[in-house]
This record gives C-alpha cells, structure tokens and sequence, in this order.
C-alpha cells in the first residue's frame, strides 16, 4: 500500500510543477504583452501631445510673423504655412494612431510575434533533421 501511494506521488509532482509553471509561463506572457500594449499607448499619447505643443507653437509663430509683415489677422490665420505643419505631421499621427488603437496598415499587429513563431519552427525542423 505505501509504495503505491507514494508511486502516485511521484506521477502527481511533476505534472503539478509542470501546470504551475505553465500558468507562470502563460501569465507572464499575459503580463508581457499588457505591459507592450501600454507602451505602445504611452507612446502615441506623447506623440499626440507633443504634436500639438509644438504645432501650436509654429502655428502661432506663423500668424505672428505674417501679421507683422502686413498681411491682415485673417490673411495671416488662413495662410497654407499655417496648416501645412498640422496636416503632414498629422498624417504621421494617424497612421501611429492606426497601429496603435488596431488597425494596423503595412505589418499587422501579430506579424513579429508570427515571424518568430515560424523561425523558431524552422529552426526545430532543422535540428530534427539531423538527430
């Protein structure tokens, strides 16, 4: 009776230890990928807000500028120098907001993560090969 017992003991450690560090593996990937996903906002967020600083910064230079140099408010306001900062950069904005917020243009937001799976398939196949 005591070697069965402790027989099961030995078969129920080890897959307890492989379960637990499975939930650690699968946690810590969870927690890896949250914490990819907040840089990834903390980012654009400082994009956007350093976008706007700035551009509000020329923005007002160029009115400044125009206005003194004699052009009327409304002239100075209604220029394309004025706007021309505020729509290419804003584009660049948009496409960062696109990869951010989901809607991923050129890569995909699984690509890398595809990519290293398929290498790492690749490189098993290889070592199988020559066992």
């Amino acid at each position: 009776m005591k070697f069965s017992e402790s027989y099961q003991e030995l078969i129920a450690k080890p897959l307890i230890i492989t379960i637990i560090m499975e939930t650690e593996y699968t946690n810590n990937k969870k927690y890896r990928q949250a914490k990819k996903r907040v840089k990834e906002l903390k980012g654009f967020y400082w994009h956007f807000a350093i976008y706007i600083l700035v551009n509000s910064f020329i923005t007002l230079n160029i009115v400044i500028r125009n206005y003194y140099n004699g052009e009327s408010l409304m002239e100075a306001i209604w220029s394309f120098d004025t706007f021309s900062v505020w729509i290419f950069w804003g584009i660049g904005i948009f496409f960062h907001g696109m990869n951010v917020f989901g809607y991923p243009l050129l890569l995909g937001k699984n690509w890398e993560e595809q990519k290293i799976k398929k290498m790492m398939e690749e490189d098993e196949r290889q070592v199988r090969k020559y066992k």
